[in-house]
């Protein structure tokens, strides 16, 4: 259980080896999927051709759908397309990365089931099986004498092997049927291919910075939203502990005043309780109400704070003269004597040592 504990934390901790793990299991999925699947075509001119392409088309869709539901990407995505503006403006091209990134991952399974699909072609035999010529496989004699509609009909039957009672010709046209199809999956794999390395070869003759501008702003949202998450975990943890033993201390105060008189190894346990008492009141970090717990979350929805950090600490060799005004006005003294003011603060600062 700790193994499996352990390998899931890494997986949190690193998004991105996750989402490919993801993304290969779900494309061993749609390929084990297809060898599972039992195809019957239903051998039947009407229904044929929407047999066989829907075969090809709704699973990939399926699949491609799967891939945007089970990347956490996609939440983070939409929660920064819809936020209020607020004090931290919104950079379209950090959208656009994040939609491509999560789009090229959820590609990998339906790339998959299509090449698998084209070439195994009992889709593409039951689907273009009623376009065939049957004269270019010999043996006139079986279409002699019929209508166009019984044509069609017999060609219909070939996909299905107990229907069509001529096997020579129904192997010839299954074998025709699947070269093509084959065919057109190693173009697909080719496209495909030639497409990622066009992607990979053409990005470095752009903009280098933009693309690692985008990069680093898009993982900075989603390392953001998860501290904040884990934040909120830790001050709601923290709150429930001070809830629930200010509930008890409540409750038990005439329990407490008839058990005063303790040992000293008891007033060592009080004072690591206090101590831990003391570190859950650190991490409620002054909100100690719903109503302002409600207003915090509230706040960090309608208005993020600006990508700007404050430096708490000013040195004052390098930024006196910046803030000498500041400085002294907090020391009590008025404009033009920032000089002694910096006197003033070293003789503290030493005096405090």
């Amino acid at each position: 259980m700790d193994k499996f504990r352990m390998m899931f934390q890494f997986l949190q901790s690193n998004q991105e080896s996750f989402m490919n793990g993801i993304c290969g299991i779900m494309a061993l999925a749609s390929a084990q999927m297809y060898s599972a699947f039992e195809f019957s075509c239903p051998c039947m001119p009407e229904y044929n051709y929407t047999y066989g392409i829907g075969l090809l088309i709704v699973p990939p869709i399926w699949f491609f759908m799967l891939g945007f539901v089970l990347n956490n990407n996609v939440s983070v995505l939409a929660e920064e397309w819809k936020r209020p503006t607020g004090r931290r403006r919104k950079d379209p091209s950090i959208l656009r990365y994040m939609f491509c990134s999560i789009t090229q991952r959820s590609l990998i399974a339906p790339a998959v089931w299509v090449s698998v699909t084209l070439m195994d072609g009992k889709s593409f035999l039951c689907a273009f099986s009623i376009n065939l010529d049957i004269e270019r496989f010999g043996n006139l004699s079986l279409i002699k004498g019929m209508s166009e509609a019984e044509k069609i009909k017999l060609l219909a039957k070939i996909p299905c092997k107990d229907l069509f009672a001529h096997q020579e010709t129904r192997v010839a046209a299954t074998k025709y049927i699947k070269c093509i199809s084959q065919a057109c999956g190693w173009m697909f794999l080719l496209i495909m291919t030639f497409t990622a390395f066009m992607i990979r070869a053409i990005r470095p003759c752009f903009t280098q910075a933009a693309f690692l501008k985008t990069k680093y702003w898009s993982h900075y949202i989603d390392i953001e939203r998860k501290m904040f998450d884990e934040t909120c975990k830790e001050h709601a943890k923290s709150f429930a502990k001070v809830c629930i033993h200010q509930y008890f201390e409540n409750i038990s105060g005439e329990m407490r005043s008839f058990h005063r008189h303790r040992s000293c190894k008891d007033d060592s346990d009080d004072d690591d309780d206090e101590d831990k008492r003391r570190s859950d009141e650190e991490k409620l970090l002054g909100i100690r109400a719903q109503d302002d717990m409600n207003k915090v979350l509230w706040n960090w929805h309608t208005c993020k704070p600006a990508l700007a950090l404050r430096k708490d600490q000013i040195d004052g060799e390098n930024n006196g003269r910046l803030n000498g005004e500041a400085n002294g006005a907090l020391n009590g003294f008025v404009k033009g004597h920032t000089h002694d003011v910096g006197k003033k603060e070293w003789a503290v600062y030493y005096s405090k040592v």
